[in-house]
Order: structure tokens, then C-alpha cells, then sequence
């Protein structure tokens, strides 16, 4: 089954056309790469109501099975991903997350200090990513191996938990 997805950009000057989406981009072509038919693609400023929005019409609406958002995840005042996601999500998946820091922190400090989450709502992977369009790249790399088997799982079908080689 191929994985319907959206990507959400989160950023104040592309929202005002003031900036490429460059991350949605990189995004978009990974997902493609990966067999994802990318559904949605949207730019939003960086407001937790925005965020929500869109998140949830991709979630409820278009019934999308991957949702991955780029930027707003860092310390910044206007950085609210992490929030407005929060919100939403059944279940959160630390380890998405970690695995996701931890690879990037063997490449750069800076991976730290993304607050980025991801988690479920319904039957949707929600998956927050930095801004930078390197950061994007891999952190995509990072998960996409685990994509597959965690939206088995989040529809419910029977299969093992083996590990895949």
C-alpha cells in the first residue's frame, strides 16, 4: 500500500512568500523517492492555531497516513511545532525523535536543540523536523526504515515485530 502523505512547512517569511520552502521540497522529494504519494503541501506561519489546522485537515479530511512538518521546532519565541502537535496526538513516539537527534548530534551540536515530536492521531503519523533542509534529509533517512511497519501498526493489521534486514 503506497503511504499517503502531506508536508506542512512552518515558517513566518515563507508564509508571506518571503522565502522558499526549500525543507518542503527536500521533503516532498524523499517521500516521493520513497514510494510516498505526496497529497498535501502546505506553508504556514509560525501559529499553533495555523499548525493545527492544517495538521488536522490532514489528519481528518484527506485521512493522510504520514504528515511530516519542517521548521519551528527550535528555541526561538515564534517556535510552537512541537506545540500545536502535542495537542493533537494520541500517542507520542519519543523514539522517532531521539533516534532523530541522536544521529544528527553525530554530525552537529546544534540537533540538540530541536524540540521536534512525533507521534499519532488516529490512524496519521505526525513527524516534526528542523527547518534546514540538511536537518530534513536526515532525519527522513533516520525513520523511513521504521515508517512502513508503524503505520501496520497504527491501522491495526497483524504482523511481526521481527527485525527487518
Amino acid at each position: 500500500m503506497a503511504i499517503r502523505a502531506g508536508i506542512v512547512t512552518v515558517s513566518d517569511r515563507g508564509a508571506m512568500g518571503q522565502r522558499e520552502d526549500v525543507s518542503g521540497k527536500v521533503a516532498e522529494e524523499i517521500l516521493r523517492g520513497a514510494g510516498a504519494e505526496v497529497l498535501m503541501r502546505e506553508v504556514v506561519p509560525d501559529e499553533v492555531e495555523r499548525i493545527r489546522e492544517v495538521l488536522l485537515r490532514g489528519c481528518e479530511e484527506l485521512g493522510l497516513d504520514l504528515i511530516v512538518t519542517t521548521g519551528g521546532t527550535g528555541v526561538s519565541p515564534r517556535d510552537v511545532t512541537p506545540e500545536a502537535t502535542r495537542g493533537l496526538i494520541d500517542k507520542e513516539l519519543p523514539g522517532f525523535s531521539e533516534a532523530m537527534r541522536m544521529e544528527g548530534f553525530k554530525k552537529t551540536p546544534h540537533a540538540i536543540i530541536s524540540r521536534g515530536i512525533c507521534g499519532v492521531r488516529g490512524k496519521t503519523l505526525i513527524v516534526n523536523l528542523p527547518g534546514s533542509p540538511k536537518a530534513v534529509k536526515e532525519g527522513l533517512e533516520v525513520i523511513l526504515p521504521a515508517i512502513p511497519h508503524t503505520l501496520e501498526k497504527v491501522r491495526g493489521e497483524e504482523g511481526e515485530c521481527a527485525r527487518r534486514d
